[in-house]
């Protein structure tokens, strides 16, 4: 076994008791899928996700009911399951880095949901993921006071961490907020063990897509049926390796920057009128990744130069679908449903799979 494969081994005294999950926000379901990557004694009973796409794909992926609508509306009409592990990310919109990180977004306070879903369900554990600004959140002061005497999670405590998904044997840098959670009268698991601490083990671009074949074109006459909707596909994650159209400008753009280079190393001719009088900010817009370093978090947008570095370390084009959901940690086989637009969504909202998969194993 490589170092960039090895993790602790489950304890083979553990016992096989089944252990049921509520995935909340559950997207097209990487934090599902690590988890049941770290053991298949994981049964997901329900997950909950407003996106009808994501919600179709999360349903081919997995066991349980699948909710499609907000979680105001499921705790509304469903009988909340009691279960051993409630996990999901709210979505980070209103405290990322990235966005306008409006006090008043209505999103921020979507965790009120997930701890009142905690407090029906009465799980063992708990994990609630969101990106690092969340903890320097107002809201995530309310939070921990949910968990004080007299409050709806009085019987849990909290313990909050920034993981880097690349220390868990993600080929990708990606830090988010974890906040484990456990009833007070269960042992503190701590936060997961590191599989790859030093950045000299961690996996990088060429472990994962190194040596794929050139893009191909997306195999067409496919439809999938959910809840009276007829929606694209499905389709694996390997027949998702397809590329964009470019226009002439691009491609020379994309010819010109580097491995491991930027908007900054293309000729003025090159640039944009933005870009000539902006020296300074961002120097990912139009980056190229490296072979041998993880790429940078993949985002909603990852097949896009233009928002990110996120051109193929070799080739004038883009990362692919395929290429994004391989840097997420899901596997070739996973099913994905939609137009590409919105399962190149999909995939970058998605918690990476390993380190879904740490946390399924921190929990056993």
């Amino acid at each position: 076994m490589t170092i960039t494969e090895a993790r602790p081994p489950l304890s083979s005294a553990a016992p096989q008791a089944t252990l049921s999950v509520l995935d909340l926000f559950a997207g097209v379901g990487g934090l599902s899928e690590g988890f049941h990557q770290a053991s298949s004694r994981y049964r997901t009973v329900a997950a909950v996700e407003l996106e009808p796409r994501a919600a179709a794909g999360y349903a081919l992926n997995h066991e349980g009911e699948v909710f499609t609508g907000s979680i105001q509306e499921w705790l509304k009409v469903a009988d909340v399951p009691s279960v051993d592990v409630v996990i999901g990310g709210s979505p980070c919109q209103g405290f990322s880095a990235l966005g306008l990180r409006r006090v008043d977004d209505e999103r921020n306070v979507l965790w009120q949901s997930y701890a009142q879903t905690v407090h029906l369900a009465q799980p063992s554990y708990f994990v609630l993921e969101n990106v690092p600004q969340f903890l320097k959140s107002p809201q995530f002061q309310l939070f921990k006071k949910s968990t004080e005497p007299g409050e709806p999670l009085a019987d849990y405590e909290i313990h909050p961490y920034v993981l880097n998904a690349a220390e868990y044997g993600a080929a990708q840098v990606r830090k988010r907020t974890v906040v484990i959670g456990h009833l007070r009268d269960l042992p503190d698991p701590g936060a997961p063990v590191k599989t790859h601490p030093d950045p000299a083990t961690w996996r990088t671009v060429r472990d994962v897509i190194g040596g794929l074949p050139a893009p191909h074109d997306l195999p067409g006459g496919r439809e999938e049926m959910r809840d009276g909707r007829s929606f694209a596909g499905p389709y694996t994650a390997k027949e998702l390796h397809v590329d964009r159209n470019y226009r002439p400008i691009s491609l020379e753009r994309f010819a010109k920057v580097p491995e491991g280079g930027n908007r900054m190393d293309l000729p003025d001719d090159l640039k944009c009128k933005a870009w000539l009088s902006h020296t300074t900010g961002s120097m990912d817009v139009m980056g190229r990744l490296s072979w041998d370093k993880p790429s940078v978090t993949i985002r909603t947008e990852f097949t896009k130069p233009e928002k990110g570095r996120y051109l193929h370390p070799s080739e004038n084009r883009a990362i692919t679908p395929y290429e994004g959901a391989l840097l997420q940690g899901f596997p070739p086989d996973y099913k994905f449903v939609g137009p590409i637009t919105e399962i190149v969504k999909q995939i970058g909202n998605a918690v990476p799979v390993p380190l879904g998969r740490a946390l399924g194993d921190l929990i056993l």
